[in-house]
């Protein structure tokens, strides 16, 4: 692999992380891992189910153990889940031995994809008030990556020919 470690998706829930991850494992021939998959698989719940019986303490812990044993490995892609990067340890990680890409829309745009989305826990009976200051605060981190691809206006094929150029000259 030319970049530095893996490929780590980052971004708010909503902005492509694992429609673009799976295209790019693709294209790259390496294996992808959506960390909220794994989750869902491995504690066979989902998101949702998990926050409802668990608690999101729980899930952040889980979601943390589950994002550094991953990471562990080597020439793959990763989509984090959009508050995995919120995290510290995960964020240190990523940002001293990856390649992270931050998939950024405008608020609308994401507001319009998530706003009570029951699949969503964070967002799911959440206002639009509530929704844009969760993405402006996490944008403060996402801010963070390496590279920030701002997807507004841009089709799938686009973003894709974006990260793999990234993926080339790294």
């Amino acid at each position: 692999m030319k970049s530095k470690g893996n490929i780590v998706f980052l971004g708010m829930m909503g902005s492509g992380k694992t429609s673009i991850g799976k295209l790019i494992s693709r294209k790259l021939k390496l294996d992808f891992f959506d960390i909220d998959e794994l989750i869902e698989k491995n504690l066979k719940m989902n998101i949702s189910k998990i926050f409802y019986n668990k608690g999101e303490k729980f899930f952040r812990d889980y979601e943390k153990e589950t994002t550094l044993e991953v990471l562990k490995k080597k020439d793959i892609i990763v989509s984090l889940g959009g508050g995995a990067f919120l995290n510290k340890e995960i964020r240190n990680e990523v940002l001293n031995n990856h390649t992270s890409i931050w998939l950024c829309w405008n608020y609308k745009t994401l507001i319009d994809r998530i706003i009570n989305s029951s699949k969503r826990p964070i967002a799911f009976n959440s206002t639009k008030d509530e929704l844009e200051k969760l993405i402006k605060k996490r944008s403060n981190f996402y801010s963070k990556a390496m590279y920030k691809v701002v997807c507004d206006d841009l089709t799938k094929n686009e973003i894709l020919k974006i990260i793999l150029k990234i993926y080339e000259t790294n």
